[in-house]
C-alpha cells in the first residue's frame, strides 16, 4: 500500500512519515499528521505570519492604515497583544482626526489669506502618522496627545 506522506500541523509543508519536527518551522509532530487521506490540514489564522510590531506599523500608514487597525482589532491573533491594539486604537483615532480636516476644516472660511488651517493640520497629522510609525517600528508605545489617551482607555476597557 502506498501511504502519502504527511503534512505540518503547524504550517502545513509536507513533512517524512516518520519526522519529529517541520522541516520549515520546526513545529513538534503529532504522529499522524496528515491522516488517512494524506491532505494537508486545513491554513490556520491567515495573519499568523505578521508580527505585532509589522501590525502596529500598518496602522499608521496615511489613508489606508485604518483597514489594518480594523483587522488587528477583529483578530484573535491581537487579542492579547495590549501594544498592538494601542497602536490600532491609536491609528483609527487619527484617522478619524484626518477625515474631520478633510471634511469638515477644509471647507470652513478662514479669516487669514496666507494661512490655510486646512493645510497646516494636514502636515501636522502627517508627521505624527509617520512619528507613530517610527516609534511603533521600535516597539514603544508612545501616546500621542489626546489621541493617546483614547487608545489607552480603549484597550483598557476590553
Amino acid at each position: 500500500m502506498d501511504r502519502q506522506m504527511p503534512f505540518c500541523s503547524q504550517c502545513g509543508f509536507q513533512v517524512g512519515v516518520s519526522a519529529r519536527f517541520c522541516g520549515r518551522c520546526g513545529a513538534t509532530q503529532p504522529s499522524g499528521t496528515a491522516g488517512p487521506s494524506g491532505a494537508p490540514p486545513q491554513p490556520g489564522d491567515p495573519l499568523a505570519g505578521i508580527s505585532p510590531r509589522t501590525a502596529s506599523i500598518l496602522c499608521y500608514i496615511p489613508w489606508i492604515g485604518w483597514v489594518a487597525a480594523v483587522v488587528v482589532l477583529a483578530s484573535g491573533r491581537f487579542r492579547g497583544d495590549r501594544t498592538a491594539r494601542f497602536h490600532a486604537f491609536q491609528g483609527l483615532y487619527l484617522f478619524v482626526a484626518v477625515l474631520m480636516n478633510e471634511w469638515v476644516l477644509r471647507w470652513i472660511p478662514w479669516p487669514f489669506p496666507h494661512f490655510e488651517l486646512h493645510g497646516l493640520i494636514s502636515v501636522a497629522l502627517t508627521i505624527m502618522a509617520i512619528f507613530m510609525m517610527v516609534k511603533a517600528a521600535h516597539e514603544q508605545a508612545y501616546a500621542l496627545p489626546l489621541f493617546g489617551e483614547l487608545a489607552a482607555r480603549s484597550v483598557a476597557e476590553d
